[in-house]
């Protein structure tokens, strides 16, 4: 094997799985709203969606979606969902992490959509407003009780392909 040198620029791409506690799993998912959601089919086969998803204060993730789409069909039928945390930059850090999932529907869940527009974007100029476009539009929450996590992982070359330093 080709042992490749530290200053070699590959080196920021060596892979990484780092075991995190729940603390740090929510540090890290807090500022990442890239995702990919995956529930299963009447089949069992998987379904995958891409989406914006925020961290709520309490630990669980939360996206918005419609009622008819197959991610919230999906959760009404089995209440389990995987979500694939991705950083902004291609080759950045992703954890896995799955858990039980609901979805709130209207008119119940509009502090909900509070809570999932703040774990995104801050403050909004008019709650009010805000509010009756989520009603307009009919959407729905998704809801996620994380019960377990992979480590924080990252691609690249393995380990052993870098010289030793010193």
């Amino acid at each position: 094997m080709v042992e490749i040198p530290r200053s070699d620029p590959r080196a920021r791409y060596i892979a990484r799985n780092e075991k995190v506690d729940r603390a740090a799993l929510d540090e890290f998912i807090r500022e990442r709203h890239r995702w990919i959601l995956v529930t299963t089919r009447s089949d069992g086969r998987p379904q995958l969606s891409p989406l914006t998803g925020g961290l709520l204060p309490d630990g669980r993730l939360i996206t918005s979606t419609y009622p008819e789409r197959a991610k919230a069909v999906n959760v009404r039928r089995r209440s389990q969902a995987s979500v694939l945390v991705l950083s902004d930059d291609w080759n950045g850090p992703w954890v896995q992490v799955d858990g039980s999932a609901e979805v709130l529907d209207l008119p119940e869940a509009l502090d909900d959509f509070v809570a999932y527009y703040r774990s995104i974007s801050g403050e909004h100029p008019d709650w009010d407003e805000y509010r009756e476009a989520m009603t307009e539009q009919g959407k729905c929450l998704i809801r996620i009780e994380v019960t377990r996590w992979g480590p924080i992982a990252s691609g690249g070359f393995p380990e052993s392909m870098f010289a030793a330093e010193g």
